[in-house]
């Protein structure tokens, strides 16, 4: 065990923060080792980010911008579950291991693609209800001799590597009801590290620490203060009440750590990025002008203590869901003539971030998409400067803000090569209008964040329609965090491509939301490759070598936020259905994939609209806050799940009650909705839902 003079000075340190220390387990000597994890990538993937300095790049060559052309699939393996894939693959002692939709893990030979053990979760569907943006999973840890997934419905779970056996399961959130999770675990000197998602709902943020081998909590930190009258746990919490204003802790606050997890060894500091404030809205609860810390921020915190070292706040006082969850990058950059250790950083807001690692000083910021919600940032500290006309909710008219929810950059992973010195985003050209809702009162369900959905939906009306649609874009984008300036980039016809992954052979890998898996020269953007992946790409891809043989590893299955709830926008780049598998490729294979299944004709078929115009306007209003975050923008839905206005129940009242008032369908994740949404509701949302659709088969043809 460790030392004991060192589990007193963590006791001590815990104790004082009002949370109890666990005592922990040595750190591992055998399987994967903190050690291999910090090495980086080489034959093997061992982290989700590829190391802890969350690169993803790779040193092997033998796939190179020379013979790239000549990849071909080597094998693949279709999954069981049919909604968004967003996992990374890791790669240990000839084994990949994957994490897939509803938590799901799978473990491969990573040369023939044989299936050596499959574990199910058992997260029960209802959890939909709670998640904003699809039954996603963004990956496994590995660590000694387990594999480490986060469940959906919030507990983290250990199996074992060779047989896929549970050697243990926590549950990490406060509750089941307001929490979920969808990121990756990170393991770092024997803890593995966790937070949650549901900024969206009553969620308090926090990132949590486990021992790997028992799985007992080692330390919590908390994102933002709890109610003053149950005290603080720590100085940090103290600090941050005085940014916030008005009963914050009624919603939770926010600040959920969805995503980003980054351990730096060189400065023993884990840091993580912290989502919005919650509401939206900040009139909802009244919590003022000030910050909001510590949201949307990146915060860094001592990896054995969980003690709060530094923060940076990146959107001051969040009111556009501008989440600091994007993936947080560590590298040695020349910053003024000088070598600095820092963290680098796009997140939603559109402007990428250089901060010194140990310290979280500001050096360097500049817009790297489109952004009207600030008209920069300062020079000295960072702070935006945003402009009044954003401030929706003191205004009360509608703000038509870039990037919006979506983001310049979201969680889809970028890459940073130091042979080019250029990190490759997955970059977006989007939107949102955003209006405060005058008249929100809380719920125990679906979204709380005090806007009004249903008045600014996308209008049945062809010309804002296509100015909507010609705005939704994407892009890879090659950034110089040096200068921060743009080297090249690659268009598409729309939002949510994939992940990137760079390598030493001047390659630059990334799939599209059209339906391609391709490589680009790293140095020029050039084209060099593609493969038809017969559906929507948005995980990264990998790489790892066996018996002297590169592999480039990619899970596809489109789904994901966008998907679910961009509305006529979510098939931009195209109606690409959800084919869910695993492809793994080298030089000289000649693998192919099945045919593609015909796709079902959509006929907008809806009985003639009767009712009364009081009712489509409330069921618009009920539909904006309860269905569109599942359904899509205006009764618009994606691919994944039902386009209401295609739906055989609309010709029944009674169908439609039975399911959301009564709970038909909870076995499938369509849960009851009786506490917000009485009988008379129900009815109203099924009149708006058959004017919508006349009013798009009325559009169809012009």
């Amino acid at each position: 065990m460790v030392k004991a003079g060192w589990v007193l000075a963590l006791a001590l340190v815990l104790g004082a923060c009002g949370e109890r220390a666990a005592e922990r387990s040595d750190p591992a000597t055998e399987g994967v080792t903190d050690a291999m994890i910090a090495a980086g990538v080489g034959d093997e993937w061992l982290s989700y980010g590829g190391g802890y300095d969350e690169q993803r790049f790779s040193p092997l060559e033998q796939i190179n911008a020379e013979n790239v052309g000549e990849l071909g699939l080597a094998w693949f393996a279709d999954l069981d579950t049919a909604r968004g894939q967003e996992a990374t693959p890791l790669m240990h002692d000839g084994t990949i291991f994957v994490s897939t939709a509803w938590s799901m893990v799978k473990a491969y030979d990573a040369k023939t693609g044989a299936l050596k053990w499959s574990y199910d979760p058992e997260v029960p569907r209802q959890v939909l209800a709670q998640v904003c943006c699809d039954a996603v999973n963004r990956g496994v840890a590995l660590y000694g001799d387990k594999v480490y997934v986060a469940a959906l419905d919030g507990r983290l779970i250990a199996l074992d590597q060779k047989t896929g056996e549970e050697a243990w399961s926590t549950v990490v959130v406060p509750d089941q009801d307001n929490y979920a999770i969808t990121g990756a675990p990170r393991v770092a000197k024997g803890l593995v590290l966790i937070g949650s998602a549901g900024s969206e709902y009553r969620a308090r943020g926090f990132l949590a620490a486990y021992d790997w081998k028992t799985g007992e909590e080692v330390w919590r930190f908390h994102t933002v203060p709890g109610n003053p009258a149950d005290g603080f746990e720590n100085a940090a919490m103290e600090k941050a009440a005085e940014t916030w204003a008005g009963n914050w802790w009624e919603f939770g606050g926010g600040g959920t750590v969805w995503d980003s997890i980054t351990f730096d060894p060189g400065t023993n500091l884990v840091y993580f990025g912290t989502a919005n404030a919650e509401p939206w809205n900040p009139e909802v609860n009244d919590r003022g002008d000030g910050d909001a810390l510590y949201t949307a921020s990146v915060v860094a915190v001592d990896a054995d203590t969980g003690e709060y070292a530094w923060h940076f706040q990146e959107t001051p006082e969040d009111r556009w869901d501008f989440d600091s969850n994007s993936q947080i990058t560590v590298a040695d950059l020349e910053v003024d003539g000088q070598q600095r250790r820092v963290v680098m950083h796009a997140p939603k807001n559109g402007f990428f971030y250089v901060l010194d690692a140990k310290t979280g000083e500001f050096l360097s910021g500049e817009a790297f998409g489109v952004v009207n919600w600030a008209d920069g940032l300062d020079p000295e500290t960072g702070r935006p400067n945003i402009v009044p006309e954003a401030r929706y909710e003191k205004t009360g008219e509608v703000f038509i803000g870039t990037p919006g929810p979506y983001g310049a950059h979201t969680w889809h992973p970028m890459s940073y090569s130091p042979r080019t010195g250029l990190m490759y985003i997955p970059a977006n050209n989007t939107m949102q209008a955003y209006l405060g809702d005058e008249d929100f009162e809380g719920s125990d369900i679906g979204f709380q964040i005090g806007l009004d959905a249903g008045a600014v939906s996308t209008p049945a009306d062809p010309k804002v329609r296509s100015e909507i649609l010609a705005a939704m874009t994407g892009h890879l984008l090659a950034w110089d965090p040096v200068t921060q300036k743009e080297a090249w980039r690659v268009e598409y016809p729309g939002p949510s491509n994939g992940g990137t992954l760079s390598t030493a052979g001047n390659l630059v890998f990334q799939g599209t939301a059209s339906g391609e898996f391709r490589a680009y020269a790293a140095d020029t953007g050039r084209q060099l490759w593609s493969f038809p992946s017969q559906t929507g790409i948005i995980a990264a891809p990998m790489t790892y070598a066996i018996d002297g043989e590169q592999y480039v590893a990619i899970l596809v299955g489109w789904g994901g936020l966008w998907d679910v709830n961009w509305g006529i926008a979510a098939t931009k780049s195209g109606y690409t259905p959800n084919i869910s598998r695993l492809m793994v490729f080298k030089l000289g294979a000649n693998g192919q994939l099945p045919a593609v299944p015909p796709l079902a004709e959509r006929v907008l078929d809806p009985p003639a609209f009767k009712g009364t115009p009081e009712q489509a306007t409330r069921g618009q209003d009920l539909y904006g806050r309860y269905c569109s975050a599942c359904h899509g923008d205006a009764a618009i839905a994606g691919v994944l799940n039902p386009d209401l206005r295609h739906s055989a129940t609309l010709t029944s009242p009674e169908a439609i009650r039975s399911i959301v008032v009564d709970g038909a369908l909870e076995h499938n994740g369509m849960v009851s909705f009786k506490t917000a949404i009485k009988a008379e509701d129900a009815e109203a949302i099924r009149q708006y839902i058959i004017k919508r659709a006349n009013e798009d088969k009325a559009l169809e043809g012009t």
